[in-house]
């Protein structure tokens, strides 16, 4: 049940209608947690079993490591991270590690394994998202929170529909206080429910699916591109993955409100960020808050020196890499990350020793260069994100610099496939930088339209969606996470 379907829009109402018309807050997670139930069995019924499962265990490891004495309470917690990592671990990694081994050290059965388990291992959808919330919940438990009152509630938050199959990850505690609902429905947070949804299918429908397009037949015709052409794919690859991503956080979030729910902000405008460490405060802020929680500060942050710390930060984006997916893509991709923040926390202890390097980035010229520059490791850092595979990667790299096209190939890939040209395809991308440069001016400057407005825009702006958007829907980027 995609979020950009009519089915979907009628059981988010339909459910939304229910929830509303019921007396108490018990009825109503109840509701939640039949509605997700039957959402996810629309998607991947064969698996709403292990959901449910993981779930009843992690819920009674929570209640015994609340009141267990210390030793039972760090055996029951690292029984319960090992069992969560092990479910990962056996759906989405095995192929790879055993297709690694059997190249490595030159095993057969390895090689079979891995053949066997692409053959007949099919990952959960969510199963990412999924367990590292469950383990966020049992260290928070350790550390001290409350657990959950009961079953029902602490079901309602982990299985809630709007956020279940990618996220915003988020924590129990900052879930809980909101499952006590509201007597009733607040007109303001309903339209700006339906605005945030309309906004994210506008990122997802019109912007990222059109630029997968362009960005798939590019791809598939790598060998006859020009350095131009793979320069627009790869831009159109950051636009793509960024709207395709926040526009289901934006869909996931406008769900939920209309629930009386708040999801936390999972971007803010990531592409203006002047540094490497600053666009990580504003990509994927969840998975950043969790990473540095949950990961990074036990394993020492920042205080063992400065060679420790840009280990962590390697270390760490290693493990976002893994957590992606099982190919070495996604490892290169992590592993260019960490380097890239290490090399920019070694810049800063430069510039704390000699205070010209502080102040060299200040002039307006200067900003806009730093957010140029990050803005460019980020987007060479999409190639193996996007093009896993090591041979297509290396060709892809190699013809970003001094390749003509084919003669041929503007006309065939761009006029006949796309009704576009070249130029008007550059034309776009400006006019799409331009709006979010608009959209994050007023964003600072905290300019909102009222919520009659909003409500007048979100009819518009859902036919819009509805006849500029291609005929065939891509899926959710992140579904694969």
């Amino acid at each position: 049940m995609d979020f950009l379907s009519l089915d979907y829009g009628q059981f988010l109402i339909g459910t939304a209608i229910i929830y509303w018309l019921l007396p108490n807050s018990q009825l109503r997670l109840l509701i939640i947690l039949t509605a997700s139930l039957l959402f996810y069995s629309f998607i991947q019924r064969q698996y709403v079993w292990l959901l449910i499962v993981m779930l009843a265990l992690n819920y009674w490891l929570g209640k015994e490591i609340r009141k267990g004495e210390q030793f039972l309470r760090q055996w029951l917690l690292f029984v319960g991270i090992f069992i969560d990592v092990l479910v990962l671990f056996g759906f989405k990694y095995i192929p790879f590690v055993a297709s690694a081994i059997g190249n490595i050290a030159g095993l057969p059965a390895g090689s079979a394994l891995a053949i066997w388990a692409k053959s007949n291992i099919v990952p959960p959808i969510t199963l990412s998202f999924f367990v590292f919330e469950l383990i966020a919940y049992l260290i928070d438990i350790y550390r001290g929170n409350s657990p959950a009152k009961n079953f029902l509630d602490f079901a309602a938050y982990k299985l809630f529909f709007a956020k279940l199959l990618s996220g915003p990850i988020t924590r129990y505690q900052e879930f809980a206080p909101q499952l006590v609902t509201r007597s009733r429905a607040i007109l303001p947070d309903i339209v700006e429910g339906l605005w945030l949804f309309a906004c994210g299918a506008i990122k997802k429908g019109i912007i990222a699916d059109n630029m997968g397009r362009l960005v798939d037949i590019c791809l598939r015709n790598s060998d006859r591109a020009g350095s131009v052409d793979l320069w627009l794919a790869l831009l159109g690859y950051g636009i793509q993955i960024y709207c395709d991503f926040s526009g289901y956080i934006d869909m996931a979030r406008g769900s939920a409100l209309l629930f009386g729910f708040r999801l936390p902000q999972n971007f803010d405008f990531p592409y203006f960020a002047a540094s490497i460490s600053d666009f990580w405060r504003r990509w994927h802020m969840t998975l950043g808050a969790w990473m540095r929680n949950y990961l990074y500060i036990p394993l020492g942050g920042s205080r063992g020196g400065l060679w420790r710390t840009c280990f962590n930060l390697v270390l760490v984006m290693l493990v976002v890499g893994i957590w992606h997916g099982a190919n070495w893509g996604f490892i290169i991709w992590g592993l260019w990350h960490g380097a890239a923040l290490a090399l920019h926390r070694l810049w800063m202890e430069l510039s704390l020793v000699f205070e010209f390097l502080q102040k060299m980035w200040k002039p307006l010229p200067m900003q806009i260069l730093a957010v140029a520059i990050t803005q460019l490791v980020v987007f060479l850092g999409w190639i193996p994100f996007r093009l896993p595979n090591p041979i297509d990667m290396n060709l892809f790299i190699q013809r970003l610099w001094g390749y003509e096209s084919d003669p041929q190939f503007g006309i065939k890939i761009y006029v006949e496939s796309l009704g576009i040209t070249i130029g008007q395809i550059a034309l776009l991308m400006f006019m799409i930088l331009v709006a979010s440069l608009i959209a994050y001016r007023c964003d600072r400057a905290k300019w909102q339209l009222n919520w009659q407005i909003k409500l007048f825009l979100v009819p518009l702006s859902l036919f819009l969606v509805s006849i500029l958007s291609p005929d065939k829907k891509l899926p959710f980027i992140y579904f694969d996470f």
